[in-house]
């Protein structure tokens, strides 16, 4: 078979990849959970371990929406009425009463004029950011933005591309400078929370520039921030980093599969940016949605976000950060300020940083080690990310494993 020369192309890459020591490890496979329990919290089992129970350190799901009772019984009852699958794209007819009743809700929510969810955030950011390049646009994009933006920059044509350097405001502005009167439009793009580092953009300073510069370029300059680590689990109502820094851009791209525990992505901005992307994302036009049942299930997550019991979730969120933190510092361990959940404990060395996450799975922690090439030579760590459905026992549990490595090695 032909496939054969190829498969040893293949092999022999992925082989290259192992041997540098950037190969990605084997996937780890959950079996089951067990829930919550006296001062112990969700603990889950994994493939290999037996009835091991290990504490999840490094999910997404920051206000733990996914285990939310209400959350899936949403999800179970729309199921259940219309079925597990759409049937159809869009336009043909895969759109259902849900989806814009989600739509019309998470423009509201971000107090934004228009609404529009896709299959998934990472399709949302290329399926905005490629649609609005044009040959005489010019990306200007923070260093350590995600592999999305990234990607998406890649894929279109536009007229020019420039980086800043991350989260340097006087760099942005050169690059706003540099490119003032060359093309017609600038799309200044940024993560609002880096999910490697858990610092976020200084949207306030950010949206300012762009402003500043708007008159400058024929078309514009658009505003957009990727906030899909900072919704739902950032800022004091949980509305991400344009709450946190009081600040208001033009496109916001976030995510349903994060701090709302569910699956999906989504833009909201004006509503002629989602009548154009409806008519020339190819990433929507010819993908399915997410389901009836995962857009019910991201109604009511939303829902119980907007409540008093999302804003009692969301100040326990930021206490168990704050105990994790202090008991990183306390220990001796470096990290990175900020008040997001996502907690890198800097490692900076490779073999280092495997032989912790060994150790902390050997004691029942699930963590996760990022290595180059997904973070730069230096920057290795130990992403640790907190979730609300952690408790103080957890955390303490945590902490004293850690100490317990720098006590013995």
């Amino acid at each position: 078979m032909s496939i054969k020369k190829l498969n040893k192309v293949l092999t022999d890459a992925v082989n290259d990849l192992k041997e540098k020591g950037t190969a990605k490890a084997d996937e780890m496979v959950i079996t089951g959970m067990k829930p919550a329990e006296g001062k112990k919290g969700v603990r889950y089992f994994v493939k290999g371990y037996g009835d091991r129970e290990f504490i999840k350190m490094n999910s997404n799901s920051y206000l733990g929406m996914s285990l939310h009772p209400e959350v899936i019984k949403a999800e179970e009852e729309a199921s259940r009425e219309f079925g597990v699958g759409p049937g159809a794209v869009r336009f043909i007819s895969g759109t259902y009463k849900k989806h814009i009743e989600l739509e019309d809700k998470l423009a509201k929510f971000h107090d934004k004029e228009s609404g529009m969810i896709f299959s998934s955030a990472y399709v949302t950011s290329l399926g905005v950011l490629m649609p609005l390049a044009t040959k005489e646009t010019v990306y200007i994009s923070d260093e350590l933005n995600h592999n999305c933006i990234i990607q998406a920059m890649r894929l279109s044509r536009p007229q020019g591309k420039a980086i800043y350097k991350h989260n340097d405001m006087a760099d942005l502005e050169a690059k706003l400078q540099e490119w003032s009167g060359q093309a017609k439009r600038a799309l200044v793009v940024t993560d609002g929370i880096f999910s490697m580092r858990g610092d976020n953009a200084p949207l306030k300073e950010f949206a300012e520039l762009c402003e500043k510069y708007n008159d400058r370029f024929e078309e514009g300059v658009i505003s957009i921030i990727d906030d899909s680590h900072g919704v739902g689990g950032f800022g004091p109502t949980g509305r991400g980093t344009e709450e946190y820094c009081g600040a208001k851009v033009d496109i916001i791209i976030g995510t349903l599969g994060k701090g709302f525990g569910v699956n999906g992505g989504y833009v909201v901005t004006s509503k002629a940016i989602t009548d154009f992307l409806r008519q020339n994302a190819p990433m929507y036009i010819y993908s399915n949605p997410i389901t009836v049942g995962e857009t019910a299930a991201a109604l009511k997550a939303l829902e119980i976000l907007d409540s008093d019991e999302g804003l009692q979730l969301l100040k326990h969120l930021s206490k168990m950060t704050k105990r994790f933190e202090t008991g990183l510092e306390t220990n001796g361990y470096e990290s990175i300020e900020g008040d997001h959940p996502v907690v890198p404990l800097m490692v900076r060395d490779t073999q280092k940083t495997t032989e912790m996450v060994n150790f902390l799975t050997e004691h029942g922690i699930l963590a996760t080690g990022l290595n180059f090439p997904v973070v730069p030579k230096g920057d290795e760590e130990i992403r640790f990310q907190i979730n609300g459905n952690h408790t103080e026992a957890d955390i303490d549990y945590v902490i004293g494993i850690l100490k317990k490595y720098k006590e013995t090695h």
